[in-house]
């Protein structure tokens, strides 16, 4: 009786729940979790677990390590989002994986952080194109099913990451040296 009853969310509003918003929340909480959790500790302890630069760079790696990861979870749908052209694309997921997860261990070493978090930057610049042409193709795999709209949740992302990097990473890798303390 009465109007009409929704008991079910449409499909399509779903499949952009899940795979669109999903993963880059999931990025980003990895990305600002741990410097989130040292300012809380430092508020309620009086003391930080670990200067901003390492708390930044641990959600780097945080982030990198999930991306890496996914390479050997979800390898023939990023190998998909390679253009056809591209030779042996699952060895090259498989390379880029490990990649991602030498250099999110890597950001943590002080003395290699800067070095580093420009190869980050240089290689996150060099995927956004894969990320276009996945999303222009519309293929299945992380939101880019929903064509040229996911680049708009997508190229953020890729600029959060840039930024976040450069400044723990790359710009000053302490507090003291940031600050002058």
């Amino acid at each position: 009786m009465g109007g009409p009853r929704f008991t079910r969310i449409p499909p399509d509003f779903r499949r952009f729940r899940d795979n669109t918003v999903t993963t880059p929340l999931i990025m980003l909480g990895l990305l600002v979790g741990p410097s989130a959790l040292n300012v809380l500790i430092a508020r309620l302890a009086g003391r930080r677990l670990l200067d901003a630069a390492s708390a930044g760079c641990v959600g780097i790696a945080l982030v990198f390590c999930f991306t890496g990861a996914g390479h050997f979870v979800q390898t023939k749908p990023m190998a998909e989002m390679l253009p056809p052209w591209v030779p042996s694309r699952i060895p090259l997921v498989y390379l880029t994986g490990v990649l991602e997860l030498i250099l999110a261990a890597a950001v943590l070493i002080r003395p290699l952080r800067r070095l580093v978090g420009r190869t980050l930057i240089v290689m996150l610049i060099l995927f956004l194109p894969v990320n276009v042409y996945a999303a222009m193709n519309r293929i299945g795999m992380g939101g880019h099913e929903w064509g040229p709209i996911y680049l708009l949740i997508r190229v953020p992302l890729q600029l959060v990451l840039i930024v976040w990097i450069w400044w723990f990473a790359v710009q000053k890798t302490s507090d003291a040296e940031r600050y002058g303390g």
